[in-house]
């Protein structure tokens, strides 16, 4: 069973080693190779990102025999948007994205949010979708220099 903990601002390292593998082992068939080389290499460059884990609540799923060792982490930033949801390839299809989710949501709705907001991408919406969350509407946007098509979302916490 995974361990869920919460996500700490000493983290930022694995945090960015995750986001980058995510990226590089799930997005290929949704993304151009020049789509996933910028989205992959930008976690080295998020300036804010400390600032964000920081600032933000976030929840960290490790293996139990490696608790140190994060494979899945979700942060909420401000506390009405899930900023980021990303978990390593060898670690996906586990449940590890939908307890993190299940976690901020319980968050959320304990300090008082009503609705959480997203921008979510093709390998995020579908499991989005199964939680509960629904498209408000597309929008194409430039990210890394390249054009993304992601979708607003929204899940009413009540």
């Amino acid at each position: 069973m995974p361990l869920i903990r919460p996500l700490q601002p000493a983290d930022l390292d694995q945090v960015r080693t995750v986001y980058s593998d995510a990226v590089i082992s799930q997005a290929p068939g949704l993304y151009s190779i020049a789509q996933i080389e910028a989205w992959a290499g930008h976690a080295g460059s998020i300036g804010d990102l400390g600032e964000a884990l920081q600032r933000g609540y976030g929840l960290a799923s490790c293996a139990s025999e490696t608790p140190r060792i994060i494979e899945a982490f979700a942060l909420l930033d401000p506390a009405d948007r899930l900023a980021l949801l990303y978990c390593r390839g060898r670690s996906s299809r586990q449940g590890r994205a939908g307890a993190l989710l299940a976690g901020l949501e319980a968050h959320a709705m304990a300090r008082g949010e009503r609705r959480l907001r997203t921008e979510a991408s093709q390998l995020s919406r579908p499991l989005l979708e199964r939680r509960g969350w629904r498209v408000e509407a597309p929008e194409d946007v430039i990210f890394a220099g390249l054009p993304f098509h992601r979708w607003r979302m929204i899940k009413e916490l009540i």
